[in-house]
């Protein structure tokens, strides 16, 4: 969610919402082209052409095979801009201690700033 909320490139984040848009509508309508082609080519099994049914199950071979490779690269390539993303933006706070008395109280201060830290920030 960090990734969505940083304001770097637009690009990146309408490429991801139009990929997901894509995905909720070519899942259910590749699912259902697929029944309705297996359907058919049984059908045509029992009554009809073989060569039809054939022609149906070749159909749905090459549909499902250009979803999952779609759905494959399109995941692989928002999992790249995700890693790149997270190794170019990281947020680290340095803290140094004065003392070793000073160090005690920061250390009890810091279980309770934690709380309060937003998850951008790692302390070190």
């Amino acid at each position: 969610l960090q990734w969505l909320r940083n304001p770097g490139p637009q690009h990146e984040k309408r490429t991801l919402f139009g990929d997901m848009v894509c995905f909720l509508f070519i899942t259910p309508l590749a699912t259902i082209s697929g029944w309705l082609c297996l359907r058919g080519a049984v059908d045509h099994l029992h009554f009809s052409s073989r060569l039809e049914a054939v022609g149906l199950i070749a159909l749905t071979v090459a549909l499902f095979t250009i979803y999952l490779f779609w759905t494959l690269v399109s995941f692989r390539y928002h999992c790249r801009l995700y890693n790149e993303w997270r190794r170019t933006n990281q947020r680290v706070i340095l803290l140094i201690p004065k003392s070793a008395n000073v160090l005690s109280n920061q250390q009890s201060l810091l279980g309770l700033q934690s709380l309060k830290r937003n998850s951008k920030e790692t302390v070190v």
